[in-house]
């Protein structure tokens, strides 16, 4: 496999750190619109397969050249959301096996947007999926963390562990903990103000997709790992829109971890229009507000020396098992912060979401998977992607749950 990574962020540095120690391909390009960047990131990595480059992630042109210029079948995009537009349309136009870890942005209903979904989350792409499909080619949608690992573990709740599944409920809380800021995210805020600001999807069989006011149906979701009890809401995400449509079941969740502070303070992004992606003119340059608070913050990929603590990302399945009883049960994956910057020198929650892509990216150029089309990580088998997490020696985790208050650990 040859891999072009658009994004040398703290993600796409991640997959780099991870796929380095694996044989599965032959020549990573970095590329990021900051070349020093892409470029100090690879001679990091101290591997001769491993280099960077320059590319513009709005152009889909440059990144179709780049990759036929460095011969690559695969591409990457571990960019912000905003940008998969292009880096998808790239792909198809280079016949490239495409990967991303979040899905083409939503739409609010016109007129009822707490109410009816407008755009979904991946629709875009999903429109497309005849066309990959005719081409024999392979999109590989929302294979990071949430979405990616998220889905896989409930493609195995489907095919190992239940008879019949009432909820898919992802549940994604943590502990930790950055020293030194008054406010800093672990994670990109600008992606992380699209998906909690905008009202969160939900699936019902018999009701189809619908939304709801942001910050809706809050519980305190006990976490696996020493984490404990942490408030989780509703928030928009990708599985929502993607496990249906492989999975059967009756329902199908999204709720966050996120904590009074980080909703109040998105809430005042909200309320002064600090959260807007449409430019306004200050001393006659035109700025995007949310990109000047994400100027304004910490880089995420910068932290991990300042941080301690664990990430938990997991999917909560209720039903019947196997057996015909009730049953519950949280398929998750933990990291500690310690861990991966002693192993990689990434903070935890970019190497986990890093991870998933090169278990992926592996699965894809050993065979082990296989697909034509717009796919999400549901439509393949479960089991050699979470063998192979553990040969990365982060293997996931399986907790019962008290099936009359699946919020709590047996």
């Amino acid at each position: 496999m040859r891999i072009l990574v658009v994004g040398a962020g703290g993600v796409g540095e991640a997959v780099a750190a991870i796929a380095r120690r694996r044989d599965f391909f032959e020549h990573m390009v970095l590329a990021d619109i900051d070349e020093g960047r892409a470029s100090s990131v690879a001679n990091r990595m101290n591997d001769s397969r491993i280099k960077g480059a320059s590319v513009d992630a709005s152009d889909a042109e440059s990144i179709a050249a780049l990759a036929a210029a460095e011969h690559c079948d695969t591409i990457l995009n571990a960019c912000d959301p905003r940008f998969n537009p292009p880096i998808f349309e790239a792909a198809f136009a280079a016949g490239a096996t495409y990967l991303d870890m979040a899905m083409t942005l939503s739409e609010r209903h016109a007129e009822r947007p707490f109410e009816l979904c407008g755009v979904k989350l991946g629709d875009d792409q999903f429109n497309a999926a005849s066309d990959w499909e005719q081409k024999g080619q392979l999109a590989l949608v929302g294979i990071g963390v949430e979405p990616g690992f998220s889905d896989i573990a409930a493609r195995y709740a489907a095919d190992h562990l239940f008879s019949e599944i009432d909820e898919v409920g992802v549940r994604d809380g943590a502990n930790l903990v950055v020293e030194g800021f008054e406010f800093a995210p672990t994670f990109s805020i600008w992606t992380t103000i699209e998906e909690c600001l905008n009202p969160p999807l939900i699936w019902e069989k018999d009701r189809g997709w619908f939304v709801t006011p942001p910050f809706s149906e809050p519980e305190v979701f006990d976490f696996p790992g020493g984490i404990g009890p942490v408030e989780c809401v509703n928030v928009e995400h990708e599985e929502v829109a993607l496990i249906p449509r492989w999975v059967d079941c009756k329902r199908v969740t999204f709720k966050y971890g996120l904590g009074d502070e980080f909703i109040d303070v998105l809430k005042t992004l909200n309320k002064l229009g600090l959260d807007s992606i449409d430019p306004v003119y200050v001393k006659g340059v035109p700025v995007a507000p949310r990109d000047v608070v994400a100027a304004a913050l910490p880089n995420p990929a910068t932290l991990g020396d300042r941080m301690t603590g664990k990430t938990c990302a997991g999917t909560l399945v209720t039903g019947k098992g196997l057996d015909g009883q009730p049953k519950a049960t949280y398929i998750h994956h933990i990291v500690s912060n310690e861990d991966c910057m002693a192993l990689d020198q990434c903070q935890a929650v970019v190497w986990q979401t890093a991870v998933n892509p090169v278990v992926a990216m592996e699965l894809i150029a050993t065979g082990v998977w296989a697909g034509a089309g717009v796919l999400g990580p549901e439509a393949f088998d479960a089991v050699p992607f979470l063998d192979l997490l553990a040969e990365h020696g982060s293997p996931h985790g399986v907790s019962e749950r008290d099936p009359a208050d699946p919020t709590k650990t047996l």
